[in-house]
């Protein structure tokens, strides 16, 4: 969608400063004034907020799987900076998955793919080959990779 200064328009609030804009739309609705609301740009931004949580929990999924395969490909490494990583990923995906736990369901339809996005960064931050990880991830999502366990 063009912006307001793309169309050779003054440039709305919107444009200027997202941040102010959010505040007065919010302002708006508590005051359920519906003929002053900026719908477009509000329908804009609903979509994007679910985009940007489904993309951070995807992230924080692959970030983790790098380092339990780190920590089980490369044991001799083990670092507690790898600990604390792999604890602040779970602590991370669990508070995005209670604020929606609808996106548990697009986690597991994705762990596939964050899987092989893991085994890439995995294998060129150790320096082993990608053939030293398996395709497919072999801990199970609940039970191991998001729970308080450690590959051995």
């Amino acid at each position: 969608m063009a912006t307001a200064r793309q169309l050779g328009h003054p440039p709305s609030l919107y444009d200027q400063d997202l941040y102010v804009w959010t505040m007065e739309q919010a302002d708006i609705l508590r005051r359920r004034k519906p003929d002053w609301m900026d719908w477009e740009n509000i329908a804009e931004e609903l979509e994007s907020m679910g985009k940007r949580d489904r993309r951070e929990l995807i992230s924080r999924l692959a970030v983790l799987l790098v380092h339990l395969a780190k920590w089980r490909w490369q044991p001799e490494k083990r670092s507690q900076s790898w600990k604390n990583t792999v604890k602040e990923q779970r602590k991370q995906i669990a508070l995005v998955l209670k604020d929606s736990p609808s996106l548990t369901s697009f986690m597991r339809y994705s762990f596939q793919d964050a899987w092989q996005d893991a085994v890439r960064d995995a294998a060129e931050e150790t320096g082993l080959p990608l053939s030293s990880f398996p395709e497919t991830c072999p801990w199970d999502t609940d039970k191991e990779v998001l729970a308080d366990w450690w590959p051995e």
